[in-house]
């Protein structure tokens, strides 16, 4: 089958918008999607069809094996050392928070180690390009990609670690970063059976998240701090 040529000055986060909403269109069931997703993944079902799925239909689509191989493809024609590594921070940094909502401890062990991985590679990245910030938020993914896979222990770990980045260095965070990492050790606390102490890291996180200035940032927090698993904790 012949495949279809990158587009000019083609980037991930176009390629990965156009796999959404391929995963959307085929999820609904429109025929041209499922044809397309059948296509390259014969007896593909549109109950079932999944992010990753549709990230595989686009790199197949251009030929490739692989979403990895279509990342490597554009990233290496658009830049070079450092900012390589900041690019394949920021796009995996992003693929895993997309697939964070799909993939948990019941999912197949491949994909739970895809998963923690990507958040392993992208915190790596970030080391080489990027400052300490980067640095906890990337502990930060880290910290959630754990706990949502059942590795509560190392779920905590990343979580302490991006704490202790974010109070160690403030001039280099943001107004969020701290209620984030709050949030994170919070969880973290309540997994591994400490309700009072992942308590009062909530109630932190939350007086916090009051003072972050842009309305943005608040509303992502709250939205974040919103989101189940709490393992049991009230929030």
């Amino acid at each position: 089958m012949s495949s279809v040529p990158l587009p000019a000055k083609a980037s991930l986060s176009q390629l990965r918008a156009r796999a959404k909403e391929l995963r959307k269109a085929v999820a609904k069931g429109r025929p041209d999607a499922v044809e397309r997703a059948q296509a390259q993944l014969p007896g593909a079902d549109p109950a079932s069809f999944t992010l990753r799925d549709a990230q595989l239909t686009i790199a197949r689509e251009h030929g490739l094996a692989s979403w990895p191989e279509l990342m490597e493809k554009v990233a290496t024609e658009l830049v070079e050392g450092r900012e390589l590594h900041r690019y394949f921070g920021v796009e995996l940094n992003n693929e895993t928070w997309d697939l964070l909502e799909e993939i948990d401890e019941t999912s197949p062990v491949g994909d739970q180690e895809r998963l923690l991985y990507g958040a392993y590679a992208a915190c790596l990245h970030w080391l080489e390009a990027g400052n300490e910030a980067n640095h906890a938020r990337g502990e930060h993914l880290i910290a959630r990609v754990a706990l949502r896979i059942g590795r509560v222990e190392l779920g905590l770990h990343h979580a302490r670690r991006c704490l202790e980045l974010v109070l160690a260095h403030p001039d280099q965070m943001a107004d969020w970063d701290e209620p984030f990492a709050r949030e994170a050790l919070a969880r973290a606390l309540a997994a591994t059976g400490q309700p009072s102490a992942a308590r009062a890291e909530l109630a932190i996180a939350r007086t916090l998240a009051e003072q972050v200035a842009g309305e943005g940032d608040r509303k992502v927090l709250d939205e974040e701090l919103g989101k189940e698993p709490w393992f049991g904790l009230t929030t």
